[in-house]
């Protein structure tokens, strides 16, 4: 018998390709990154080494969520079509993707109202980072700041693995 859908994961959220519903529950059982994305910031090329985290520790678990959002500085302007496309040509991106989304005040999907307040912790900037336990529990949150080739990242990404 297949284990419950956790809470947190117990929604549907459009893909950024097609626009089409995607059930979060699909990742049940896994650890996941989730992660605010913007295309314009000086943390984009965080993309590169989100995808390798992916490669690296997918096998084990890992699955990274990237969502892509608008809402620090205007650095997401674009359309799904054209945030798909840049993260494809640009950055190789194959982790999955959302359609873009509101992720803080008072207009943040319930999704990430969720995750902060799960976690106590609201994104303040693009590519901050929510690691997320296999039975959808919040185990870390990290700013955008914190990279993801980081020491502190991958222990935290161990450790959720290992249990």
């Amino acid at each position: 018998m297949a284990d419950a859908c956790p809470v947190l994961l117990d929604r549907t959220i459009p893909g950024l390709l097609d626009g089409k519903p995607r059930s979060l529950c699909q990742y049940s059982g896994r650890v996941l990154l989730i992660v605010n994305t913007a295309s314009r910031c000086g943390f984009t090329r965080q993309y590169e080494g989100l995808e390798k985290l992916q490669d690296r520790f997918g096998g084990r678990g890992l699955t990274v969520l990237g969502f892509p959002s608008n809402d620090f500085g205007n650095q997401e302007p674009g359309s799904d079509k054209d945030i798909a496309q840049f993260c494809s040509m640009t950055y190789g991106v194959k982790f999955p993707m959302f359609s873009k989304t509101s992720v803080t005040g008072s207009g943040k999907h319930p999704f990430y109202a969720d995750l902060s307040r799960i976690s106590g912790v609201e994104p303040a900037w693009n590519f901050h980072k929510y690691l997320v336990a296999r039975d959808g529990s919040t185990i870390a949150s990290f700013p955008g700041n914190v990279m993801p080739e980081s020491a502190e990242l991958i222990a935290a990404i161990e450790a959720a693995l290992g249990k």
